[in-house]
């Protein structure tokens, strides 16, 4: 290759460069910015853009990342948006699109060719000298006139009265948010702090107001395809911790909660930004070990095997959320509980995990972490019997009564005495008709046995229930 040909190789490499470079910078927009994340991926976009409007018909152009435009609206009262088209960055096959019928060049690892493209799909390339290439003969280089580097809207909008701004919103994809909670555990009081963490797969958002919606809100549309040049590689690659001093606003609206953070914030597609959702706080917290029923919930209970059977022992916690304390009087929404406690030298150890549902104010938060490892059970039915009873009255059908008893043995390897709640449940007529423990009536369908294991022993439990089906 002579010299000449080198560098005009050199510049068009060259110029492919900063054209992906101007592909991949930000659309910068000239708008306050205000931010509805919901859990399943939506996003209310509200949007005050310093563009005037006239009295009457306005037509104006904005770039606006996301966009749904079935979703367009405008919240002003006085505008209504009569018609919206819009236009996403462009993909290596709408350029070609739009190229064919002009002279491209093509860079590859060893020169530049020039040719006239007369097919986008398939590829035909038209050479200087009369032939035809099929296919790309290299990365076609495009002019600049050809290339949309940011999505575009172009609005007509009917105004009823003159205004200094124009306010739209929509409805977007490619922002979550998820709540996680940190519960260090003591004897008798829990310390609990909690985060929010919104992640972005598409949306880039700056200085904007972010609102968190915790509820069940319908969707009815399937989600709108995210624009190809916005698809963005998944991996996390870093964690900004934003707001943690201040507090998080919370208000009901309409069977939801909306969440406010603290402060304006910048949001980046695969940068995860997370902030406190509120002020760590202190609530009495209370362990529970149960050994959960054997009955099945409903219908014909046809016995078990007789040989022991091992069982889990649940452990389980509770966070009393009194009204009137700052713990209690918190809506927290639904997420993640991590629960922790110190070993001997003070180092926090994970010892639970479990989500939780939208817990409203003044309702206690209830979570299990796991099964205990030195309390265990087993359990093993020694007594099945079955008989059929007369009918209740004329004509109505026979019944089946079901009698079973049954051994539970606690073992309990720890140095201090614990108490274990048996139970058992069951939809229907049933009844406990003799146990070891006195039996709790927790409800209708529920009983509770508390036993109380001495440490480094064993208890034993018996009990008889009837079941008429």
């Amino acid at each position: 290759m002579n010299a000449t040909a080198e560098r005009g190789t050199r510049n068009a490499k060259l110029a492919w460069m900063v054209g992906i470079v101007a592909l991949a910078l930000p659309a910068s927009i000239g708008a306050q910015t205000s931010l509805s994340i919901y859990r399943d991926g939506r996003v209310v976009v509200r949007q005050s853009v310093a563009q005037s409007l006239q009295q009457g018909r306005n037509t104006i152009t904005l770039n606006l990342e996301g966009l749904d435009p079935a979703t367009l609206f405008s919240p002003d009262s006085q505008v209504a948006i009569v018609q919206a088209t819009a236009r996403f960055p462009s993909t290596p096959d709408d350029a070609l699109q739009r190229a064919v019928g002009q002279q491209l060049a093509f860079a590859n690892e060893k020169d530049t060719i020039r040719g006239t493209l007369v097919r986008a799909d398939p590829p035909q390339i038209r050479l200087a000298d009369g032939r035809v290439v099929l296919g790309l003969p290299g990365t076609p280089i495009f002019p600049a006139g050809l290339i949309r580097s940011q999505p575009e809207v172009r609005l007509v909008i009917e105004a009823a009265r003159a205004r200094p701004r124009t306010d739209i919103a929509f409805v977007g994809e490619g922002m979550t948010w998820e709540a996680v909670y940190q519960v260090v555990l003591g004897r008798s009081q829990a310390s609990v702090s909690g985060a929010a963490t919104v992640k972005s797969q598409t949306l880039r958002a700056d200085s904007a107001e972010v609102q968190l919606v915790a509820g069940s809100v319908r969707r009815a549309r399937p989600p709108a395809p995210t624009p190809r040049a916005y698809r963005l590689e998944q991996q996390l690659d870093a964690v900004v911790v934003s707001g943690a001093q201040l507090e998080t606003a919370e208000e009901a609206v309409g069977e939801t909660h909306v969440y406010a953070l603290a402060g304006r914030l910048t949001i980046e597609p695969n940068v995860p930004m997370s902030t406190a959702l509120f002020p760590r706080a202190s609530a009495p917290v209370t362990q529970e070990l149960v050994v959960p029923g054997v009955l099945p919930w409903r219908g014909y209970y046809g016995g078990t095997s007789p040989e022991p059977q091992r069982q889990p022992v649940q452990v389980w916690y509770t966070l009393k959320r009194a009204r009137g304390s700052a713990f209690g009087d918190r809506p927290l929404p639904a997420g993640t509980a991590q629960l922790y406690q110190a070993d001997a030298q003070g180092r926090l150890q994970l010892v639970g995990e479990a989500a939780i549902t939208h817990t409203p104010a003044g309702r206690d938060l209830r979570v299990q972490s796991g099964d205990a490892f030195d309390v265990t059970a087993e359990r093993v039915q020694t007594e099945y019997r079955q008989e059929q009873l007369a009918p209740e009255r004329r004509g109505a059908p026979s019944r089946t009564r079901v009698t079973a008893s049954f051994r539970v043995t606690l073992t309990n390897a720890k140095t201090e005495p614990v108490s274990v709640d048996v139970r058992e449940a069951h939809f229907g007529q049933w009844r406990i008709v003799e146990s070891s423990v006195p039996a709790e009536k927790l409800s209708a369908q529920e009983y509770r046995f508390r036993v109380s294991v001495p440490a480094g022993r064993e208890a034993t439990l018996t009990y008889t229930v009837q079941i008429d089906s």
